[in-house]
């Protein structure tokens, strides 16, 4: 007779709550909990084919240390005391010479995070990052400029919104099972969505209204709609009388910034820009202008992520039924908060600056909690602002992830040690010292989640089958190295129910509570503030502050003049990329399921410029970037602007270990020049230039 397990899904970063069927110790089937709201039995393609990743015989077995040049494949296998110890004693040797500062440590946020943080604290290191900036940076920055949260502090009420307008947001491809569902149920019950896009996605093909924006022009649009709706007098007065402060200002600043000036630089008529800026005020304050989930754009995109946040406020639409929230959590609900070892009394405060000069001179009012990773090649190559010899890698991969991917992997060889804890053979994991092989999702348990929002919950995963291999889970990997580091102290656990009970200690909830759902509710009722009278902005004013504070006092201007964009030269196009259904970034390219499904990316060119260029459908192209140069199949079509080419982040694979992916299409990351926007902290992923010519046979 099988069993039932409570999990949570780790296809990707949505983390949705699942249900695992297991008998005689194998997975037998896999489906969304179907007693979550929103999700009930639910789940995508990723999330299935997690059985794949379960008896993949391509990913990482056991530990293993290199021998042979980096990159070449050149292992031994180790036993896990020998591998641990090897790492120890490199890490102990780097640490006594250099500091602790010297080693630095990248993961894809997780539910042990707070676990990971505890390890590089205690070493004494500022220098753990995330994902996080290289995908939403900016839009981190610009929601902390506006209302003094950071965006991961910010929900979407998509059930009851009636206009949503996504720039880019390609919701139905990039997916999440509950908020599709929920805007779904919005769109049956009237809800408009109007989507802008240099590419015909499938979103756009759900849409009430698409435009098919020049790349690179969306604030000059929003510059347009905020002059319309200010003067035209549509937005909610009583809203920004109460909570917005430096209207006057904004107002002011907008007047050049027409609708018909906007035309020129856009491509969408004046007549259109006025007529959304009018339908959109009719249904305030349910309305979202969708801030991003990957806002990682152009060098402007702070400004650009501003103007969407200044949007929603003149529309009133935060802290609103159907439109944008402030997250609640376990203290709204009147519980104690969640533990976490990194905020535990007696671990060193670390003194040295980050690497990355995030929150420093870099990149002065960027979110260091998360960092910014895109200037790991700069530290290591300059030893700016000190020597950089140690790179530890969690579930994060680098060398697809970062641009200019070529200088990277010289950066790389300056180092003395890198470690990757990992379920797959990554390009990083391919290239590093040592391989710690992580259990996958389905064969440990992991951290309790918080799940904030209008009614806070906590998920938990549960193990639901034995490893398959000599792997481990990540949160036993950094307690055995802090043992062998003098550490251990920090990390006063023997098994994940040591860890469960520290994290409910405070909360009035016990680990029994999970067994019948997998999850807690920890209120029955939504939390949502009186928007006229009780919302609880973080800034220094108490309200939405358009001339920011947090910018101004670091000498940024709240507002800047719009730069035009410049129509690429015959033959050169604006590089852009994204993402599909059935692949996670870079994790999921070799999954025996998926693969199947998206086997490789091409690259999307307008057919007037394909035949122009003398480029058939189907037909090799070579890319040029001014870093690199790649190839892949053209896809002709009139789907995309005539400015802009597209590719399928995460491809170009060259781990030979990964026999399904290895050299099937291309990398983005080794194209993409390495620019950011020094304000808000992302990379400009979409900013860079490539020449585009037919591969001849």
């Amino acid at each position: 007779m099988g069993k039932l397990v409570h999990s949570i899904c780790f296809m990707c970063t949505v983390r949705c709550p699942i249900v695992v069927e297991v008998e005689d110790d194998e997975v037998k089937w896999i489906q969304g909990n179907p007693q979550v709201p929103g999700i009930e039995g639910a789940l995508c393609a990723k999330g299935s084919a997690g059985v794949a990743l379960l008896n993949d015989h391509e990913r990482p077995q056991y530990p293993m240390i290199r021998t042979g040049e980096r990159g070449a494949g050149q292992w031994r296998r180790a036993t896990w005391d020998e591998a641990l110890d090897y790492v120890a004693e490199k890490l102990k040797a780097i640490i006594d010479a250099h500091g602790g500062q010297s080693v630095v440590f990248g993961e894809r946020t997780n539910l042990n995070t707070h676990i990971s943080k505890t390890f590089m604290r205690a070493i004494g290191s500022p220098n753990h990052f995330t994902h996080d900036a290289l995908c939403k940076g900016s839009v981190n920055t610009a929601f902390r400029s506006l209302t003094g949260y950071t965006d991961a502090q910010v929900g979407i009420d998509y059930a009851n919104t009636k206009h949503i307008v996504l720039y880019g947001r390609n919701i139905f491809e990039s997916l999440e099972i509950k908020p599709i569902n929920a805007l779904l149920d919005a769109m049956e019950k009237g809800a408009k969505v109007t989507y802008i896009d240099p590419r015909v996605t499938i979103t756009a093909t759900k849409a009430h209204r698409y435009w098919q924006i020049r790349p690179g022009t969306d604030l000059a649009l929003n510059y347009a709609l905020i002059h319309t709706i200010l003067k035209e007098n549509l937005y909610d007065a009583a809203y920004v009388r109460k909570w917005v402060s430096g209207l006057n200002e904004l107002r002011a600043f907008v007047e050049p910034y027409t609708p018909e000036w906007a035309e020129k630089e856009t491509g969408i008529p004046a007549s259109e820009i006025v007529a959304l800026a009018r339908e959109v005020a009719e249904s305030k304050p349910s309305v979202i202008f969708h801030y991003g989930y990957r806002g990682a754009h152009h060098p402007n995109e702070i400004h650009f992520r501003r103007s969407l946040i200044i949007l929603n406020a003149l529309m009133g639409s935060i802290e609103a039924k159907g439109g944008i929230f402030f997250k609640k959590g376990a203290k709204a609900a009147g519980r104690g908060d969640i533990g976490k070892y990194v905020q535990q009394e007696g671990l060193p405060k670390v003194t040295a600056p980050r690497f990355d000069g995030s929150g420093a001179d870099k990149f002065p009012i960027a979110d260091s909690t998360h960092g910014n990773p895109q200037m790991l090649a700069h530290a290591i190559l300059n030893e700016d602002p000190y020597p950089i010899k140690a790179l530890i890698a969690n579930r994060f991969e680098p060398l697809q992830s970062i641009p200019d991917a070529g200088r990277l992997r010289k950066a790389l060889d300056k180092l003395d040690l890198i470690v990757t804890v990992d379920v797959n053979f990554s390009e990083i994991a391919w290239y590093s010292d040592v391989i710690l092989p992580e259990s996958t999702y389905l064969e440990r348990a992991d951290s309790i989640q918080m799940a904030s929002g209008l009614k806070p919950q906590l998920f938990i995963r549960k193990q639901a089958v034995s490893p398959r291999y000599d792997t481990k889970p990540a949160w036993m990997i950094w307690k055995e190295l802090a043992n062998r580091l003098g550490i251990g102290q920090f990390f006063p656990y023997e098994s994940i129910e040591d860890i469960w009970n520290f994290q409910l200690k405070d909360m009035g909830v016990s680990i029994q509570d999970f067994d019948a759902k997998g999850f807690v509710a920890l209120t029955d009722k939504q939390i949502l503030w009186d928007r006229m009278e009780g919302i609880q902005f973080k800034t220094p004013s108490g309200k939405i502050e358009l001339v920011s504070s947090l910018m101004e006092e670091a000498g940024i201007p709240s507002f800047v003049p719009y730069e035009p964009v410049p129509k690429p030269e015959e033959g050169t196009f604006r590089l852009t990329v994204g993402r599909c259904a059935v692949h996670t970034h870079v994790s999921t390219q070799n999954n025996l399921y998926l693969n199947e499904l998206v086997p490789e990316n091409v690259l999307w060119i307008h057919k007037d410029a394909a035949a122009k260029l003398g480029i058939k459908d189907g037909q090799m192209v070579e890319v040029e970037s001014p870093v690199a140069v790649s190839r892949l199949k053209a896809k002709v079509t009139d789907t995309i602007h005539p400015e802009a080419v597209f590719m399928l982040h995460g491809f170009g694979k060259t781990v030979p270990a990964q026999t399904r992916a290895c050299g099937k299409g291309a990398s983005d990351a080794l194209l993409q020049e390495n620019i950011s926007d020094t304000v808000g902290g992302s990379p400009a992923l979409d900013h860079t230039l490539v020449k585009v010519r037919p591969v001849k046979d």
